[in-house]
């Protein structure tokens, strides 16, 4: 399974269409630390709508978000749902 990945800026999130990533809602999306930037992931041909996204990153490889995870923007980061009340 080859499974592509993009980090953007969370202000952007109204751009997604969940049925085309992987992430069934905005509460199961990664979060950096400080909840500016977010993560979604699909397999396959790239969705359209991420050419919508301004703020999004090149594409990443399952590798290389592993590493990106253990830096400290992201590390011990937890979903949208975690900060809701």
């Amino acid at each position: 399974m080859d499974i592509k990945y993009i980090i953007f800026d969370y202000s952007e999130i109204d751009k997604v269409n969940f049925d085309e990533v992987l992430e069934t809602s905005i509460d199961s999306l990664r979060l950096s630390i400080d909840r500016t930037k977010t993560i979604i992931k699909w397999i396959g041909n790239t969705p359209s709508f991420i050419n919508t996204i301004t703020s999004k990153s090149v594409i990443y490889t399952n590798e290389d978000m592993i590493n990106i995870m253990e830096t400290a923007v992201w590390k011990n980061n937890t979903t949208y749902k975690d900060y809701q009340i």
